[in-house]
C-alpha cells in the first residue's frame, strides 16, 4: 500500500491511515473508502487494465467539468501513466438500496433533467460518434441469432416474425440529440441522499437525447421491483427496440474478463425490454 498511499497524499494533500473496500459495479477497478489523517473521508477508484484505465480518464475530464446536485465533487487526481487515481466525494453514508417508488424515480428523472441542462464536458461527443458499435446490435442478431436465442427469453419464430418491425424501430429510434447523458444509469451507479439523486460511473457520458437515458435506465428498473417502463416513458417502444438491441447482441456471450457478472444482469434487462417492445411496439 506504500505507493498507494504516497500516490492519495500526493493528490488529496493528507496521509491514508484507513483503506475500506467498497465492493460494486461490475468492473475489477479497486475502490476503497480511505480516511485521510486530516479527517476526510473520500472514494478512490484506480485500475491498471488498459480499457478501465482510459474509462478513468474519462471520468476525470467528466468530473473535472460538471457540478451540480447530480454529482459527487471531485476531490483529486493522480495519473502515472499506468494505474490513473480518482478522488471524489464519499457516499458511503448515501442510501445505495435498489428500492424503487414514485419519490424515486421522480428524484432520478430530475437529477438527469439538471445533467441534460449543463454545459458539455470537453471531448464530449454525440452518441453516434461515441458509440457507433451500438447502433448494429439488432444487425448483428440477425447475422448470427445463436447467442440471443440461446438466452431463452424468446424462439426462433418469434425472432423470425418480428425482427424486421424491430429493425426498423431501432434504427429510427429518436436517440439523437445535443444534452449531455449518463447514458449508465442503473442503482449500481447511483445512490441517494437528502431526497436527491446521485449518479457515479460517468465513462459513457454523450450527446443524445435525454429519452435515451430513461430508456436505457428503467429496465433495470423493473428488475428491481420498480414499475414497469411504459408507465414512466409512453411511447417509448422504438427507444425499447434500440435499447434491448444492445443487449439482445451481447448477452449470450462469455463476459469479459473485466466484468464477469454483466452477461446475467443485461440478460435481466433484456427481458424486461423485449416485453416492453413487444406491448408498445408490436
Amino acid at each position: 500500500m506504500k505507493e498507494l498511499d504516497e500516490r492519495i497524499e500526493r493528490a488529496l494533500g493528507a496521509r491514508p491511515v484507513r483503506y475500506d473496500a467498497r465492493p460494486g459495479g461490475y468492473s475489477t477497478a479497486d475502490r476503497f473508502t480511505v480516511t485521510l489523517a486530516d479527517g476526510r473521508r473520500i472514494f478512490v477508484k484506480s485500475s491498471s487494465a488498459p480499457n478501465m484505465a482510459g474509462w478513468l480518464r474519462r471520468e476525470h475530464e467528466v468530473y473535472a467539468a460538471l457540478s451540480g446536485s447530480f454529482i459527487p465533487a471531485l476531490l483529486g487526481w493522480d495519473d502515472d501513466g499506468e494505474r490513473p487515481l480518482l478522488a471524489i466525494d464519499d457516499l458511503s453514508g448515501a442510501d445505495w438500496a435498489p428500492h424503487w417508488d414514485a419519490a424515486r424515480v421522480e428524484a432520478v428523472l430530475a437529477a438527469l433533467d439538471e445533467l441534460g441542462g449543463c454545459e458539455p464536458p470537453p471531448n464530449t461527443q454525440p452518441v453516434r460518434q461515441t458509440f457507433a458499435e451500438l447502433f448494429d446490435r439488432w444487425r448483428m442478431v440477425e447475422a448470427d441469432p445463436e447467442p440471443f436465442l440461446s438466452l431463452g427469453l424468446r424462439d426462433r419464430a418469434w425472432l423470425e416474425r418480428r425482427l424486421p418491425t424491430i429493425l426498423a424501430a431501432a434504427e429510427a429510434a429518436p436517440v439523437d440529440g445535443d444534452r449531455v447523458c449518463h447514458l449508465d444509469v442503473r442503482s449500481d451507479n447511483l445512490c441517494f441522499h437528502g431526497g436527491r439523486a446521485i449518479l457515479v460511473d460517468w465513462n459513457w457520458a454523450s450527446l443524445a437525447n435525454p429519452a435515451l437515458d430513461v430508456a436505457a435506465w428503467l429496465p433495470s428498473v423493473r428488475v428491481e421491483g420498480g414499475p414497469p417502463p411504459w408507465e414512466v416513458l409512453p411511447d417509448g417502444g422504438a427507444l425499447a427496440a434500440f435499447v434491448a438491441g444492445v443487449w439482445a447482441a451481447v448477452a449470450g456471450l462469455p463476459p469479459p474478463e473485466t466484468a464477469p457478472a454483466v452477461r446475467e444482469v443485461q440478460r435481466r434487462q433484456l427481458a424486461v425490454a423485449l416485453d416492453w417492445l413487444d406491448r408498445d411496439l408490436l
